[in-house]
């Protein structure tokens, strides 16, 4: 049944992409240069095949110029409860190789909260990417390296990153352990600025920005 129900998902979410690109005379090839992700990877996501990270969907959502939750399948009548039950939502795998849960996708207020497993050597992209919107990554264990605008960031379960999505950023794993993390993606949202962000982190996750400098 949650095989089905992810299998669904994911032709829901190619078939919206595709509709999207279509309505507007876009090509394959021209939305691939304007997100910098390939053909034969945006072929396989259309198609119901593979299944994009949340940061690859917020790429394709801008150059599509429709909101990220427009290409997310509605939720359900029962989803609008004020409490989502463990073990309610499917898992699925990423082509890069990540298991995300889509937790809550709030449209109303263009917010989407997922849990991502980064299995060892893995990560939503190969470079770094910027797109709309904010992140807030919470790590709830394991280890995860974020690159900031040239800025590496290592971060241990507790520790809280938070960012302009506007600024280049690369999310990856390099620990030989799974790591997973807490993930809130929040389109037309500001931070004041990364400095502003940091100094609301816990000392220790402070701590793990500031040597990471060194």
């Amino acid at each position: 049944m949650a095989a089905e129900s992810t299998a669904q998902m994911l032709e829901l979410i190619g078939a919206k992409i595709r509709s999207a690109r279509t309505d507007q005379g876009m090509t394959l090839q021209t939305l691939g240069d304007s997100t910098n992700l390939t053909v034969s990877m945006l072929s396989l996501v259309e198609r119901g095949r593979a299944a994009p990270s949340i940061g690859s969907l917020i790429l394709i959502a801008n150059a599509l110029g429709v909101p990220m939750a427009e290409l997310v399948p509605s939720s359900p009548p029962e989803d609008q409860d004020v409490v989502v039950r463990a073990g309610s939502r499917s898992v699925v795998e990423s082509a890069e190789g990540l298991l995300r849960t889509i937790l809550r996708n709030d449209r109303t207020n263009g917010m989407l909260v997922s849990v991502t497993v980064y299995k060892p050597d893995t990560g939503a992209s190969s470079v770094p990417r910027a797109h709309g919107g904010i992140e807030h990554g919470y790590v709830l264990d394991g280890e995860l390296t974020v690159e900031l605008d040239g800025t590496v960031y290592r971060l241990q379960a507790g520790d809280l990153i938070s960012y302009n999505s506007t600024r280049a950023h690369r999310i990856w794993n390099y620990s030989r352990r799974d790591a997973k993390a807490l993930w809130f993606n929040v389109q037309g949202g500001n931070l004041l600025n990364g400095r502003a962000a940091a100094q609301r982190q816990p000392r220790r996750a402070k701590a793990a920005s500031r040597s990471t400098r060194g």
